[in-house]
This record gives C-alpha cells, structure tokens and sequence, in this order.
C-alpha cells in the first residue's frame, strides 16, 4: 500500500481567519420531487455556516435577523457533493454581514458549479462588554489554507444524547460522510465503505458546539483507500479547540454492478 503525499496540518490549530466550511451530500430525504437539492435545506446549511462564520468572528452569541440577496443560480442534485464558505462581508456596531457561497460538485467528474450565494445578516445576543460595547473591525486578513475536505458543523440539541452530549451515532455517520468524501475527490469513482477498522472517542461534545471533521487519505491499495478522520470540537465562545475522536475506515471503488475497480 502507498503512503500519502501530503498529511493533515495540526488537528488542534485553528486557521487565522477562522475559515469555515460545510460540506454535505445530497441524500434523496434532502431532495424535492424534482430530484435536486430542496430550497429550504439549502437556505438552512447556509444559516449555520453564517452563524459559525460570525462566531468565530467575534466569539459571541449571535442570531439571524435577516437575509437577502439568496440567488438560486443552479441545481445540486441527488448524490452531489454540496460545499459551503462563508466570509464577513460587512461589520457595524452590533450587526454583521456574512456571504455565504453554496457550490454543487458531481462527484465523478469533479465540476464544480456555483448553486447559491447569499448574504445573512446577524447580530449579536449580547452586551459585547468584551469588546468597549461594539464588534471588533473588519481586517483583510488572507484565507489560511485548510484540508479541501475538512467541514463544520454545529451540534444542535436533537443531536445530542440523554447525557446532553453529542450522540456517538451522529458522529459515526459524519466520520462516514467526510470519508465518503475525501475518498470521492481522490479517485472520482463510486466509493461504497468496506470496513470502520477502529474509532475512538475521547472526549463529548456539547450542544452549541462545533465539530470540524478532518479526512485524510493514510493509505491506498489498488481498489481500497483508507481514510482517517480527525474530529476536532470548537467552544464558539472561547476558541477552545480539543481532539474528541478518530476513526479509520476503508473505502472501495467500485462499479455500476458493485465490483470493486482499480483507483487508478
């Protein structure tokens, strides 16, 4: 088996400009009667990733008080891949305006197609006594380089357990999606899982938090990748980053009739 080119950056560091990014599959519950990717599941991955864009920002709590400008330029259709990015395009004294980009990508063939665009404007739920009574100004700070496949996402309380902690099931299958996904871009083949070889949990992750999922290729066979994937929980308040899970899991290209095929 061949060792990867490149690995994962430190799982715990935080990128300067807190880049965030969602990415999703296109599942037929998400679908409309048409077969594409329903407007309103749409509108509600862009809503979280500008609420993370604007917490990261300033590490307080803030709440959606409106959108506008949501242009539906082109279709995602069942079974592509759906990435979202955010960036604050506007910062005013309690208020800030995030962009939000929803791009489509055909998982075989690696087009990429801009779905969505729109802006989300939020204020902030407190005091902001942190910061003299107003948001921190706008910087132009460049975008830090991440992993192309590492994704947020926000746990809400139907997620979590009766323990009030993230339900380990919901992480096994967002482990499964960001290997799905990393495996995909790799060899642009249909990829089925073939085995979770091991996962650990070592710590919860509370409701309100984040998760950022890091997939990296460790290995490839002829037919098989295999794919670690780190899980990082953010506190949105305090920027508090630490490691809460791992897992490995084997990945296998096959064909139309499920027969697995060479990567390469």
């Amino acid at each position: 088996m061949n060792a990867p080119e490149n690995g994962l950056v430190n799982a715990l560091e935080r990128p300067a400009n807190g880049f965030t990014r969602l990415i999703d599959i296109v599942f037929p519950g998400d679908a409309n009667h048409h077969g594409t990717l329903f407007g309103g599941i749409g509108l509600a991955h862009m809503d979280k990733v500008a609420f993370l864009v604007a917490s990261r920002y300033a590490h307080v709590d803030f709440v959606t008080a409106s959108c506008e400008r949501i242009d539906f330029h082109v279709p995602a259709h069942v079974g592509e891949i759906v990435e979202l990015t955010g960036k604050v395009v506007r910062v005013g004294r309690r208020s800030l305006s995030v962009e939000v980009d929803l791009v489509a990508e055909a998982p075989l063939s690696g087009e990429r197609r801009l779905s969505t665009r729109g802006v989300f404007n939020m204020v902030a739920a407190d005091p902001l006594e942190r910061y003299g009574g107003a948001l921190p100004p706008l910087l132009d700070e460049p975008e830090t380089p991440v992993s192309e496949s590492a994704s947020c996402e926000i746990v809400f309380p139907d997620q979590t357990s009766h323990y009030g902690s993230l339900y380990g099931g919901h992480v096994l299958a967002a482990m499964g999606k960001s290997a799905f996904v990393a495996a995909t871009r790799h060899c642009r083949k249909i990829v089925v899982m073939a085995a979770s070889q091991r996962v650990d949990f070592m710590d919860q992750v509370l409701a309100g938090e984040m998760i950022e999922l890091q997939p990296s290729i460790v290995a490839t066979g002829r037919t098989s990748m295999t794919v670690e994937v780190t899980m990082v929980a953010e506190a949105l308040l305090s920027e508090n980053r630490r490691l809460c899970g791992k897992g490995t899991f084997v990945m296998v290209a096959v064909d139309e009739n499920h027969r697995p095929v060479p990567i390469a």
